[in-house]
């Protein structure tokens, strides 16, 4: 069994303002193009602290993670 899309969206509600909003553009623009891999690692990434995740998005902090590292990619672009 895959991972739910609709469960993947609500995660991306943050309580953080940029990342909300980077994330809300993510998911009009990208999130119904990835395969069932990126989604994985996109829902996976989304366990990040808030403030963790958005200074990847931002570029203040490099994506340590090899698998994440084309979703921050993506979202960087939005």
């Amino acid at each position: 069994m895959g991972i739910e899309r609709g469960k993947v969206r609500w995660q991306c509600r943050r309580s953080l303002l940029e990342l909300d909003l980077v994330l809300a553009r993510f998911l009009e623009t990208e999130f119904d193009r990835l395969d069932d891999d990126q989604l994985a690692d996109f829902a996976d990434l989304l366990r990040c602290d808030d403030h963790d995740l958005w200074a990847m998005v931002s570029g203040a902090r490099e994506c340590g993670t090899g698998r994440w590292q084309e979703v921050v990619a993506r979202l960087r672009q939005c």
